[in-house]
């Protein structure tokens, strides 16, 4: 009987020092800093950096995750490195031609034109002049993917736009065009 009454006891003294504690309000805080952080507005003036700005510039050398590195420089010779050296990395399997001609149709075909003559809807209109046919030109998978990274004379680059993946699946489809044409 006596050791229900300790274990009673225990029990309620074990409840009633538990019940206390508060785990949402600690009791100290050790580095209140880490808890409560200062915000700091993104243009402001700050002296925890060098230059007084908040807002910094990314480190020398960085690339943000999951971009694709293009080793080829906006430049003649890049250009001509490309057609000659560049090859598309997709296999037979992820080779999709109407993801192509989809992502043709919306990217080229206002300028290119449907079957890649130079004849869209703008040079018919006289927005842009001198868009050439793809029969025209001796193109290349590299020469074509490096044309829509960096764009070319009235041509802006759709590297923003397009994905690297995207972009050969563009290619691959525009060398269809002109097997076609």
């Amino acid at each position: 009987m006596r050791s229900i009454y300790k274990l009673t006891l225990l029990a309620g003294i074990t409840l009633l020092v538990s019940s206390c504690h508060d785990k949402l309000a600690p009791n100290y805080q050790y580095f209140p800093n880490m808890y409560e952080s200062v915000g700091y507005e993104t243009y402001s003036e700050s002296k925890a950096f060098k230059d007084g700005k908040e807002g910094q510039l990314p480190a020398k050398g960085t690339i943000k995750r999951g971009f694709d590195v293009y080793e080829y420089e906006n430049s003649t010779a890049g250009y001509e490195l490309a057609k000659a050296n560049l090859k598309s990395p997709l296999d037979s399997l992820e080779r999709n031609s109407e993801k192509g001609k989809e992502l043709f149709e919306i990217y080229c075909i206002s300028c290119h034109g449907a079957t890649g003559n130079g004849k869209g809807k703008l040079v018919e209109r006289e927005k842009f002049l001198g868009v050439p046919s793809y029969a025209d030109r001796p193109i290349t998978e590299g020469s074509v993917f490096h044309v829509i990274t960096y764009g070319l004379n009235s041509m802006g680059s759709h590297a923003n736009q397009l994905s690297a993946h995207e972009r050969w699946l563009v290619v691959d489809y525009v060398l269809k065009l002109k097997s076609e044409l």
